[in-house]
């Protein structure tokens, strides 16, 4: 049972938080290992890895970077330790915004990172998972490497 199904949520990449929110609290009144001290051994150890894994989704579904790695998992389009090849001009202009001030490099790293989600927004505000197709969501896949990279630029600019 993948997550968009435990909280019985369509698939989406931008995840409805009040429903999200109720969801999580009836599945933790149903799973939470303190609603079942009374229960078998086995029972109460189904119930604490099911509510394992309903903290897993939430932290996953509370993240869109998150939530799309994990759609792109379920697509079988990201492996967790996949090297991802970047193209060679974002690795350019990458190295540039690395050498740079850190100031004037968190100021970039951000601009870029706009500028980047520009290009997936629509993509991400109306994903589809009956329509969608695989050129569509390989484009989110370079977005999440690209995200992924200049996160990365920005943690080091705010240390």
């Amino acid at each position: 049972m993948n997550y968009f199904e435990l909280f019985e949520i369509p698939v989406s990449l931008k995840i409805d938080k009040q429903l999200l929110s109720k969801n999580y609290i009836e599945l933790q009144k149903k799973y939470h290992p303190d609603f079942h001290t009374q229960s078998t051994e086995d029972e109460q150890g189904d119930a604490l890895e099911r509510s394992s894994t309903i903290n897993k989704a939430l932290k996953v579904f509370k993240n869109e970077d998150e939530t799309i790695k994990y759609v792109l998992q379920l697509k079988g389009l990201l492996e967790e330790e996949e090297k991802y090849a970047l193209p060679p001009d974002f690795l350019m202009e990458m190295m540039e915004l690395n050498e740079s001030e850190p100031a004037s490099s968190k100021l970039q790293a951000t601009s870029y990172a706009d500028e980047l989600y520009n290009e997936v927004k629509n993509i991400i505000e109306s994903y589809n998972d009956a329509t969608v197709s695989k050129d569509v969501l390989l484009k989110l896949k370079e977005y999440y490497y690209k995200k992924k990279y200049l996160r990365r630029i920005l943690d080091r600019t705010d240390g």
